[in-house]
């Protein structure tokens, strides 16, 4: 990909993934959204299932697999349709933004390399040391490919 393509890329991404970087520091309720929106809305189990159209066992076991993260996204939006709600989808950095993940991942890229060099060139007796700030420079080359 080419470096120019690349970095208009993450600066747009960077942009429509702003709005849910607050969202790392929600704690997700201990029995799931469904559950969670379900009970504060009034709302029965039997009323969700016929709104989702779908049994009562069934959507049960949409609620007890959304709390164990084994749902789909496809049942998901069902249950959030149900509820009168609309799904938010994001997947966003665990730390930084997306230019540090793409240099974090640019850095690991390179590491194996520059030190399976670095240390061929020490067995040689031939090592100039510096690893660190090889890595960072081919790190950077990397990006900027």
């Amino acid at each position: 990909m080419r470096p120019n393509f690349r970095s208009l890329q993450a600066e747009q991404l960077e942009r429509s993934l702003k709005p849910f970087l607050s969202a790392r520091k929600v704690t997700r309720p201990q029995k799931g959204w469904i559950r969670a929106l379900r009970q504060a809305s009034g709302m029965t189990l039997r009323e969700l299932a016929m709104r989702m159209k779908s049994g009562l066992p069934s959507t049960a076991k949409f609620e007890k697999s959304e709390a164990e993260y084994r749902i789909t996204l496809k049942s998901l939006r069902r249950a959030a349709d149900a509820l009168g709600c609309e799904l938010v989808y994001a997947l966003v950095p665990k730390q930084g933004n997306i230019r540090d993940l793409m240099e974090r991942r640019a850095k690991e890229a390179v590491t194996s390399d520059v030190l399976a060099v670095e240390h061929t060139m020490a067995l040689e007796n031939q090592a100039v040391g510096k690893v660190q700030e090889k890595i960072a420079d081919e790190a950077k080359r990397l990006l900027e490919k």
